[in-house]
């Protein structure tokens, strides 16, 4: 066959001109689902069985996705040219790659005898797993055959043995990849859960370890194949990786509502496929160790709760509490049981209480409640037990809400997990502080409910509340502890909002603050579960900065509440109001400066600061016997802190009024700009003792602050402080301005200048 197009280096064609050539050269069908794959499947066949013509001791086998039947869109093709030892099988394997190549498919191949291709598999568990797949499309059956059953009669012998490091290489895979139940652009074949995921189920499915390809697992295999046919249809090409931009146009040729949908079931179908390779690879751990002890005799069943026992590294039901009328809160007794003793639920007992316990009712027995708290409060083996009970509906009779939670995806690039995932996070989190507050229990259930809300119309804050109370009503707490449940719900947000986006050193701020919690109680309850609110969302949510301002706002509410008094702001650095000016001081991450009283000065430390790729989290302006000082809380940009050497000299130049330095800082700052949605105002009118505060919602950038503040300067404003809360990708920044509520000429005037900064 002429060669139709130029190939790389690799011998395969580019993806642009490949849909063309295959639909014209070898005729594959488009189409999603399994008869669309079937029908890829068998032109293929139709196309091979045309480049080498039947002859004795020559097979060409599929392995792979065409070995399987499940050929996507633009799959590339896995065949092995098996021989009997005949002359000329160099150019006849020529003959044969050459015009796949020019069909414009990608091709992985091979040329082997069968005593090759066993000594290879018995090297490489990867071969191995792949001629488990191995299928004759054109050749001697014969030949075929004897590779098959060798291969497979191979893999039950040695499967136990090879499991552990296949193990290995797949835990190093998932870290890799991610799992792909909670992620936002997840690679479908490698991620934990994918497609991969799939044929390691299958292969010791073959080595008769375990039924590990139950039906909850093969729909969500076909499901996982329809999504990979969606996304090649609609990207025109080959890839795996389910990205943002296409996930509306997948999600519309599958039938779906949107691309949230289809994130929900890619998810659900993940977490089928990883809990069911967790359980396949314990069946193997079972079946290895029994061999190790020579298969000898019964394992031991030891009692770990009441009606539970361990077997065999799992939890089973104890023979009394199968005949006997199950009570309703025994499917919540094995989950804790489960979670304390960090063992698994044996599927067969999953199966029976999603079958056979009753629902609870409502309110819950006091049995019920205990076997929550003692669930949430297991720490690490939480999550895992809580997820088992998920996949088996268990959850749903718990709390009917789970439903709507299931799976939910959240778009803020700081969270890691689905909604649901977050809530167990955020409960495993909070046992790590149960012993700093007085009442444990509710605050495991307020972290487990504190973003309930989600997904509901409105603020998750607010229209969270009747839903976490209603069920908490439903497990069998009192009215006043129902009432506590919907505080924290309200509340979960309220300290790290004011600590960095408010002046903590002001008296309002602690006053409104210690109104909305109204007793110390309620202050370490929020104060617990905001951290472990933070530690559940992912590293970017939390930081050392952010700790120690809520730490600060807690201490100070703390006073108030105690005793009723609003503690003073803090003194300013004695050092600042000594010495000739200017006076700079860096400590930590702190930056403190004096210099004579003028306008502008805060606007000047903040961009030579961003001049040495310093972030401003919080800066403060004051006058103090004629002195004017800036302190300002900072942290690096991009990790690494500057040099203080040159950092002092151009502080000192700039609050000296250098022109050069104020001439680079503008530069520098207007080169920086970002983009993004449009930014925001917002004014609040009593916020503050003595000023009225400014809000700008805006997309971050180096140099903002600076921008802002030079802009606030020159329309007339004094700016006192200013707190930056950065949330991603944008920054809600707070800007204190002394004086009385401006009319609304004026606040238009300060708007437009701002805005006009950023």
């Amino acid at each position: 066959m002429t060669s139709l197009i130029k190939k790389d280096a690799s011998g395969n064609a580019g993806d642009g001109d490949a849909h063309l050539l295959i639909n014209e050269v070898v005729g594959v069908p488009g189409g999603i689902g399994e008869a669309a794959r079937l029908a890829r499947a068998a032109s293929y066949d139709t196309f091979l069985r045309g480049l080498l013509p039947g002859r004795d001791g020559v097979a060409l086998l599929a392995v792979g996705g065409l070995g399987r039947r499940q050929c996507a869109p633009y799959s590339d093709l896995d065949l092995v040219l098996l021989h009997a030892g005949v002359p000329g099988t160099n150019e006849l394997a020529s003959s044969i790659w050459y015009p796949i190549w020019d069909a414009g498919l990608r091709l992985d191949h091979s040329v082997r005898t069968v005593a090759e291709a066993l000594s290879v598999a018995q090297d490489d568990v990867k071969v191995a797993l792949g001629l488990l797949d191995a299928r004759l499309v054109v050749g001697d059956q014969t030949l075929a055959d004897a590779l098959s059953r060798t291969a497979a009669d191979h893999w039950r012998r040695t499967a136990v043995r090879h499991l552990p490091g296949l193990r290995e290489v797949t835990t190093a895979r998932w870290q890799a990849h991610g799992e792909l139940a909670f992620l936002l652009e997840g690679d479908l074949k490698e991620a934990a859960g994918g497609l991969r995921d799939v044929g390691l189920l299958r292969a010791i499915a073959a080595a008769g370890i375990t039924d590990a390809l139950r039906p909850a697992v093969r729909a969500a295999h076909l499901r996982l194949l329809d999504t990979r046919d969606a996304l090649h249809q609609q990207v025109g090409r080959r890839v795996d990786r389910l990205v943002a931009q296409e996930r509306d146009g997948v999600a519309a040729l599958l039938g779906l509502e949107d691309g949230d949908a289809l994130l929900r079931r890619v998810a659900g179908d993940a977490r089928t496929v990883s809990h069911a390779l967790d359980d396949a690879f314990r069946a193997a751990d079972r079946l290895r160790s029994g061999r190790s002890r020579g298969g000898n005799g019964r394992s031991a069943r030891r009692p770990v709760a009441r009606d539970v026992v361990e077997h065999d590294g799992e939890l089973v039901l104890a023979r009394t509490a199968i005949g006997a009328r199950p009570d309703p809160s025994l499917s919540l007794r094995v989950a804790a049981a489960a979670a304390t003793t960090r063992l698994p639920i044996a599927r067969a007992t999953c199966e029976w209480l999603a079958a056979y316990c009753p629902p609870l009712p409502a309110p819950w027995p006091a049995e019920a409640r205990a076997a929550l708290t003692t669930l949430l409060g297991a720490g690490p083996g939480l999550v895992p037990a809580w997820e088992t009970c998920d996949r088996y509906g268990l959850v749903d009779g718990w709390l009917p809400e789970w439903t709507r939670l299931r799976s939910l995806p959240q778009h803020n690039p700081v969270h890691r997990y689905t909604l649901d995932r977050h809530l167990v996070q955020t409960a495993h989190e909070a046992s790590r502080h149960a012993r700093e507050v007085e009442r444990p229990d509710l605050l495991l259930l307020g972290a487990l409910l504190h973003d309930i809300g989600k997904g509901l119309p409105g603020d998750h804050s607010t229209v969270g509340v009747p839903v976490a109370q209603a069920a908490a009503a439903r497990i069998g707490l009192p009215p006043g502890e129902v009432e506590l449940i919907g505080t924290l719900v309200r509340l979960h947000l309220l300290l790290p909002d004011v600590a960095t986006r408010r002046d903590l050193s002001d008296p309002v701020t602690i006053a409104s603050v210690a109104e909305a919690v109204g007793d110390t109680g309620t202050l370490d309850l929020l104060h617990a579960l905001v951290r472990a609110d933070a530690a559940a969302t992912g590293p970017a949510a939390w930081s050392d900065w952010k700790g120690r301002l809520v730490a600060e706002l807690v201490a100070r509410v703390r006073t108030a509440l105690d005793t009723g008094v609003l503690p003073e702001p803090p003194a300013p650095d004695p050092a600042l109001l000594a010495g000739p000016l200017p006076v700079v001081h860096l400590t930590g991450d702190r930056v403190s400066v004096a210099a004579a009283d003028r306008r502008g000065l805060l606007a000047t430390v903040a961009g030579c600061l961003a001049l040495h790729r310093l972030e401003v989290i919080s800066a403060d302006a004051s006058v103090v016997d004629g002195r004017a000082l800036v302190e300002c809380r900072v942290q690096p940009r991009y990790g690494l802190p500057p040099d203080p050497v040159p950092l002092r000299a151009d502080l000192r130049r700039a609050v000296g009024g250098d022109v050069s330095v104020t001439q680079r800082l503008r530069g520098r700052a207007l080169a920086a700009r970002g983009s993004g949605a449009a930014p925001r105002v917002v004014w609040h009118r009593e916020a503050a003792t003595d000023a009225v505060l400014l809000e700008l919602r805006a997309a971050d950038a180096a140099g903002l602050l600076y921008r802002v503040t030079c802009a606030l300067d020159e329309a007339g404003a004094l700016v006192r402080a200013a707190r930056i809360s950065t949330l991603g990708a944008d920054v809600v920044d707070a800007f204190y301005l002394v004086g009385g509520w401006p009319d609304d000429e004026a606040r238009t005037r300060l708007e437009q200048a701002v805005l006009a900064a950023v």
